[in-house]
This record gives structure tokens, sequence and C-alpha cells, in this order.
């Protein structure tokens, strides 16, 4: 689904217009610049919403019917759930575990080089340090610690700067790296967190 027909399903779900909830949703699909299949989707997880979407667009917003509309709900309900066919809500460590780190030389030092140019700003390095308490995968750093989230994602939440420079590591190595699964392809399968889930329902 395109930005546009979430933004009806939004109108369908809560009132008001297209217009009310179209940035949401075309935001929560930026990744698609970076990486054209469904393994974009690293916005579609519950990290994603409360550590990105939430701190840009606020906790709630008002639609143009004078509604209040949580959007951690709206995310889930009108955008991740129907892009896995209301099966599942995917994890941060179910992509995580999808990347080869390997491919991308140096990872580790590269990663320190970058996280130490925001060292000291402690709202800052909670966040970009969010995917390895998440997941206990040092690799998962790899999510916060590229061109993409230090130079578009990080200043929409803090007062950060955007450099002009080159980047250690870019987001495009790091979709790369990332295998392709089935359960990415519009739920298709079902990725490691909901395999419980599954054999639940075949029950």
């Amino acid at each position: 689904m395109n930005p546009y027909k979430h933004a009806e399903v939004s109108v369908k779900n809560w009132g008001g217009k297209i217009e009310d909830y179209y940035p949401i949703h075309q935001f929560m699909d930026c990744t698609k610049e970076i990486c054209s299949d469904n393994r974009h989707r690293i916005l579609h997880t519950h990290w994603g919403i409360l550590r990105v979407i939430n701190p840009i667009f606020g906790e709630v917003l008002t639609n143009s019917d004078g509604k209040v509309i949580n959007v951690k709900d709206l995310c889930e309900r009108d955008h991740i759930l129907p892009d896995f066919k209301n099966k599942f809500i995917p994890t941060l460590a179910d992509f995580v575990a999808c990347i080869d780190e390997r491919e991308i030389n140096n990872w580790k030092q590269k990663i320190e080089i970058l996280h130490q140019k925001y060292a000291g700003n402690k709202q800052v390095e909670e966040l970009l340090l969010s995917p390895l308490h998440l997941t206990g995968q040092l690799k998962a750093l790899l999510l916060t610690h590229n061109s993409w989230f230090l130079n578009y994602i990080l200043p929409k939440i803090q007062p950060i700067e955007i450099q002009l420079l080159d980047f250690e590591i870019s987001a495009h190595e790091i979709f790369q790296a990332m295998r392709f699964e089935l359960w990415m392809d519009n739920g298709t399968a079902f990725p490691p967190s909901a395999n419980k889930l599954n054999q639940i329902k075949t029950l």
C-alpha cells in the first residue's frame, strides 16, 4: 500500500481528511528511498513508532473533525498491520537478525567512530544505543549509526546539525547486507517473533 491508501484507511477508521494522516504514512515509508523492496520497513516496528514517529509527530494528533487520535494506534492499525495482512507487527530484532554484518567492512570500528561524534549528549546517546538495548545484538547499532539516521532522522528529534561530510556507514550498505525474508513480503510468512502466534493459529 502507498501512503495515500494508508491515509484512506485512517479516514475510514478515525474520520477526518486524507491530509490529517498522509504526512505520518508518508514518513513511515521514507525508507523506500534507501531500499525499494519490503526490506525497507524498519520503521514498521514498535521501536520505529516509539523512538522515531512519536518524537517527530507527537503522541496524539487532532484530526479535522476535532477528534484526538493516538498516533501509536494509528500507525499500528492503519499502516503496519495492513502491510502484514493484519497478522503481526514485526520486532526490531526480526529485522536485525536478517543483517549479515560481515558484508560491511570494519563495521564495529565504524560504529565507534560515528558514536564518538555524539558522545556527551545523553539523550542522543540513549536513542542511538536503543537498538542494542532492545535486541542485545551489537550489529543492531548499524540501524542508528549510519548516514540516513544521523543526518535525516536524528535532526528531526534532537537539535542536531546536519553534517556535510562522508559517513563511515551509509544506510544503503545496511539494507544491502539484509536478507530478504518472506515475512517481509506482506505477511507471506511469520517472522521469528510471531512463530508462537502462528502455531496458535494452526492448532
